[in-house]
């Protein structure tokens, strides 16, 4: 009898899928359940985006049981010199830099550097006393504010709930203005911080979801708690432990060529564009290389994003290195923001990570516990933990009036190969 028993025991361990330790590739796509047939719908959408002009390149990558079922290149780095795109090409991944900030910072969580719920007034004292705009004259260059609620606290931070939005009332006002995404001037992430500090919140903290540059507060609590750089921190504890070489606040010269030109389509009847502003076009690779925007300020490729997303899918190891235990990111995976919603979407949000639910209008065929983010140039991810599935395409267009379709119809694609 104890002999059935292990061998029954040995034969339902042989079902689970081993956490991938590195990317291998899958010798065919039905090796891992997908359709060979229906897989190559995905080349045809993405060609079919390049030919009608609605995007200049776009790179895939999909893989399933830590095994690479599709990642290719599509259209050109650079359209008018017809450079044609390469799958390690390098893109402004914007917002997807919240992720690796969060989980440079629960890095610190783990070591007992701080809780969660904690002020961050407490590591940051010009958040001290918060107050809310509550009316603003903007011709006349006056407003008026009352106190907040509360206090500002970290999970509210990591959540976008803490009343810290981009774009501003009193943006215009030059004792509020800070760097929008990128600086490309010798601005330092602290100065800039304890002005953001000053600024009136929009809301209440914990009064709903404001996405804005909380995380960018994040990447100087990490420079606090670890009494390091934020980008050394970030290197240390994140990029290097699971090999993401090519992921950057600001490239080596070494590395600029692989930066695709970052392109405008703000209609559709609009043709492509190179982006008017140069310090869009030319942060990563130019400038004073000071400011590091823990929210919107890192450059990647696809293939070493998606060693990111493969880690937070083992539940926090990836290459036999461990970045968090993972029961904190079981505690990243939870709604943070209540009965808020984001945006229209009708998802929740986690610590920095956007959650797709039964009722979700974005996350169309992904599995409720699905979750994702994407950045303001077009590049997104989404993790598939039931599916146990990663997806990413990346591109780089703002304005872009196809974003949304490009994205959903990605995702959805890959979804409708699957056995």
């Amino acid at each position: 009898m104890k002999y059935i028993f292990l061998l029954l025991l040995t034969a339902n361990l042989s079902f689970a899928q081993p956490a991938a330790q590195s990317f291998t590739t899958a010798k065919s796509p039905a090796e891992v359940g997908f359709s060979v047939e229906r897989l190559k719908r995905l080349d045809n959408l993405m060609q079919d985006f390049i030919d009608s002009g609605k995007a200049p390149n776009l790179v895939t990558f999909v893989a399933r049981n830590g095994k690479i079922v599709h990642h290719k290149a599509y259209g050109f780095s650079n359209v008018d010199n017809k450079t044609p795109v390469r799958t390690d090409a390098i893109f402004r991944i914007a917002s997807q830099s919240k992720a690796i900030t969060t989980a440079t910072l629960m890095t610190l969580f783990e070591e007992g550097k701080f809780m969660i719920d904690e002020p961050i007034s407490k590591y940051i004292p010009a958040f001290k006393n918060p107050r809310v705009l509550v009316s603003h004259d903007k011709a006349a260059g006056t407003y008026e504010t009352r106190p907040a609620k509360g206090e500002i606290t970290i999970r509210q931070l990591l959540a976008h709930n803490a009343g810290i939005p981009y774009e501003h009332p009193l943006d215009q006002m030059a004792e509020f203005k800070v760097p929008f995404f990128n600086s490309t001037e010798p601005d330092k992430l602290e100065d800039v911080v304890n002005k953001l500090a000053k600024r009136p919140l929009t809301k209440d903290p914990g009064d709903g979801f404001v996405y804005g540059l909380n995380t960018d507060v994040i990447g100087r609590l990490i420079e606090v708690l670890s009494g390091k750089p934020f980008d050394v921190a970030m290197r240390e504890r994140v990029l290097e432990p699971i090999g993401m070489n090519d992921t950057h606040f600001y490239l080596p010269d070494t590395k600029a060529a692989r930066l695709v030109e970052l392109y405008s389509k703000g209609s559709s009847d609009k043709p492509l564009a190179v982006h008017a502003n140069p310090a869009y076009r030319n942060y990563a690779v130019s400038g004073a290389k000071t400011y590091f925007s823990g929210g919107a300020g890192l450059v990647s490729t696809t293939e070493d994003y998606a060693r990111f997303c493969q880690m937070l899918l083992n539940g926090g190891m990836f290459n036999g290195k461990r970045i968090l235990g993972r029961k904190t990111i079981e505690m990243m995976l939870r709604n943070q923001i209540g009965d808020a919603e984001v945006w229209d979407r009708q998802d929740k949000f986690g610590l920095g990570l956007q959650l797709i639910g039964e009722r979700s209008h974005y996350g169309d065929q992904a599995t409720p516990g699905s979750y994702t983010w994407g950045g303001m140039y077009c590049s997104e991810y989404t993790i598939d933990p039931k599916e146990n599935l990663i997806m990413l395409v990346f591109t780089n267009i703002h304005p872009y009036a196809h974003y949304g379709e490009v994205v959903r119809k990605f995702r959805s694609t890959v979804y409708q190969a699957l056995e």
